[in-house]
């Protein structure tokens, strides 16, 4: 997928701590590393959402739908 840049506004202090990083060498560039942190973020939302929809089954549910696949008879189950 293609790159494309954009403008960001900071925190002064916050870019300091990012130039930092860069400087350290734990990151190659400005970009990357808020690149990196972005991806973190969706990646931590992601989980989030995920442990919320997993709260809403009940225990009871979770074992019906347990025993319903093992009941399933998988040689019916179309070829991919």
């Amino acid at each position: 997928m293609p790159k494309l840049k954009i403008a960001v506004t900071i925190d002064e202090a916050l870019l300091c701590e990012l130039d930092k990083l860069v400087a350290d060498e734990v990151f190659p560039s400005r970009s990357s590393a808020i690149e990196s942190a972005v991806k973190l973020a969706q990646k931590a939302m992601r989980r989030k959402r995920l442990l919320r929809e997993l709260d809403k089954i009940s225990p009871e549910e979770e074992i019906a739908l347990a025993e319903e696949f093992e009941t399933a008879d998988i040689e019916t189950w179309p070829e991919y």
